[in-house]
């Protein structure tokens, strides 16, 4: 368990910026590095969110490559905009999650069956294991993991075409 002498916790969006004192950087190598306000070097910190689906804007921790938390960001908006479009580029290279926007076929309505869906991303096929592999989310969103453990995102399921919410409803 960390110290709490060695944590940085910010609780609101009006507070100053919880990484006031610290400096977040890349290396030559792409990894991040913090630097706290002693001059201490980490490398190869990780952001991990709290609730990435629920929450992205809130609750970030800074791990080190040892697994302690160093810096808990209780709001990405208290962020330097520097810092937080780093942030932000580390999130999206980790947190890769194609967005349904259209569910083109199905080979089958049992399962294991192959989808052809068009993502955000461009068209691509993935293979649903089970119904047990789609999670339905807050206000009509659903989680769906492939059977390679790729999670695909649908926004708004009722937001999309006829034709994909009929083919999506045999598996709900």
């Amino acid at each position: 368990m960390s110290d709490v002498s060695d944590r940085t916790t910010a609780t609101g969006p009006d507070l100053p910026d919880p990484l006031a004192g610290w400096a977040l950087q890349r290396n030559a190598h792409g990894a991040l590095v913090l630097v706290d306000a002693s001059g201490q070097r980490h490398e190869g910190v990780l952001p991990v969110r709290a609730f990435p689906l629920s929450a992205p804007g809130e609750g970030l921790s800074l791990v080190s490559s040892d697994g302690r938390e160093l810096v808990w960001i209780a709001q990405l908006a208290a962020l330097a905009p520097a810092q937080r479009a780093l942030l932000d580029s580390e999130l999206a290279q980790r947190e890769f999650m194609p967005v349904i926007q259209r569910i083109r076929s199905v080979s089958t309505f049992s399962t294991p069956s192959t989808w052809a869906v068009d993502t955000d991303r461009g068209p691509t096929a993935l293979v649903l294991k089970g119904e047990e592999d789609i999670r339905r989310l807050a206000e009509g969103a659903l989680l769906i993991t492939d059977a390679q453990g790729l999670c695909f995102s649908v926004l708004d399921r009722f937001a999309l075409d006829r034709g994909s919410r009929r083919l999506l409803e045999r598996f709900l």
